[in-house]
């Protein structure tokens, strides 16, 4: 199966987003995939705000980039658009490191006012740094996500089936399981 790469742009420690993709990735690894969990915020802020490419903490997280087959991407919204910390790690990859990948896009928020974020904000960066094929994305609102037992997210019911339908998509295109797992909420 695919090795894939799964990002959380969120700064916070206790992030739904972070919660949500770990919740995902989950179910990746349930149909046969290799996950690799990547939170922005571990990297040094001096090597983000420096845009010190050398970095080894830089050229690591590259490297996992560079490794993966698929990536998903999760951020929350602010002011209508990814994270900024988000934006500093794809400033510093190279310009074409989602080549030939598959890229699933996941946005967090309070409001559906910001559910275009995706499309209108991440989905064109994603694209100019080559991504092969952009999955499609989806948004979830902050309230449908709560925390669960070791540090795991308890998803709402509709947002559980409609985030396994984009997960199974993603994980179709990237040639896994097409059988439709059972949502797990």
């Amino acid at each position: 199966m695919a090795v894939i790469l799964s990002v959380s742009g969120s700064p916070s420690p206790t992030s739904r987003t972070t919660r949500l993709l770990r919740h995902l990735d989950d179910r990746l690894r349930r149909q046969g995939h290799d996950v690799t969990p990547f939170e922005v915020r571990t990297l040094p802020a001096d090597a983000l705000l420096g845009a010190d490419f050398g970095h080894p903490a830089i050229v690591a997280a590259t490297a996992l980039f560079a490794q993966a087959d698929g990536v998903v991407i999760g951020t929350p919204v602010y002011k209508a658009a990814y994270s900024g910390l988000l934006k500093s790690l794809l400033d510093l990859l190279p310009q074409y490191a989602l080549a030939g990948k598959t890229v699933l896009p996941l946005a967090t928020g309070g409001s559906t006012a910001h559910v275009l974020a995706i499309d209108y904000a991440l989905r064109p960066v994603l694209s100019s740094m080559g991504a092969g094929h952009i999955v499609p994305g989806w948004f979830t609102l902050d309230k449908d996500i709560t925390a669960g037992g070791e540090g795991g997210a308890v998803v709402a019911p509709a947002a559980a089936e409609a985030l396994a339908q984009v997960t199974d998509q993603f994980s179709a295109a990237l040639g896994g399981r097409t059988t439709v797992l059972a949502p797990t909420g």
